[in-house]
């Protein structure tokens, strides 16, 4: 297997390194940054037209988007955090796609609102509409991992759980936002404590 993963590690391209690390998979980073010399610059608009990170080359496959990749490397390698059938293949996508569409949008805003921001600059108002938007996904998540054992898949740690992981990492900066989810709460704790998940910090520069 020879993998490139192309984009700085402070952008989604983590996404794509914890889940490189998590499965013990040899793999080149090329830290792109979002620039003219980088991802504007024509060499890599060859490889995406789009000119978006993370892009990975698998072994002349190229493909973007994080949590797409995601799903492909864990369906490549196998192993636990792979879906064992077509049921489990299914619901990693679904679970995948509710990350992306229910829960990102409005976990980014508050990222954007408590950290990324200068404190000046910042929303309040923004932020607790966003934190409102949430409470009903949120709510469905924290069942699901309730009646699942604390897994979304299988009752075990898959690329279901690591993507949705992965999006809820926008709200580290508010942390009450996962208050009244005791579920999330235990799940993102145990999320953050696997190698995997170090590694990536690590290679952010967070730790």
């Amino acid at each position: 297997m020879t993998l490139t993963i192309y984009g700085i590690a402070r952008t989604r391209t983590s996404r794509v390194l914890w889940m490189a690390e998590e499965l013990g998979v040899p793999y080149t980073h090329e830290p792109t940054p979002i620039s003219d010399e980088g991802t504007r610059a024509p060499a890599f608009r060859a490889l995406n037209p789009i000119g978006r990170v993370p892009t990975i080359d698998d072994d002349g496959l190229v493909l973007s988007e994080s949590l797409a990749i995601n799903l492909h490397l864990a369906k490549k390698v196998g192993g636990p955090l792979a879906p064992r059938d077509l049921a489990e293949d299914s619901l990693a996508t679904m679970w995948t796609l509710f990350a992306a569409t229910e829960l990102e949008p409005n976990a980014h805003e508050v990222l954007v609102h408590t950290h990324n921001r200068p404190p000046e600059t910042r929303d309040p108002q923004a932020r607790d509409a966003a934190l409102a938007a949430l409470a009903r996904p949120l709510a469905a998540l924290e069942d699901a991992l309730a009646a699942g054992g604390g897994h979304l898949v299988g009752g075990r740690f898959t690329v279901a759980d690591l993507n949705v992981a992965c999006v809820l990492f926008y709200l580290r900066a508010w942390p009450a936002a996962l208050g009244p989810f005791p579920a999330i709460a235990a799940f993102w704790q145990a999320a953050t404590q696997r190698p995997g998940y170090r590694a990536m910090l690590r290679l952010r520069g967070d730790l």
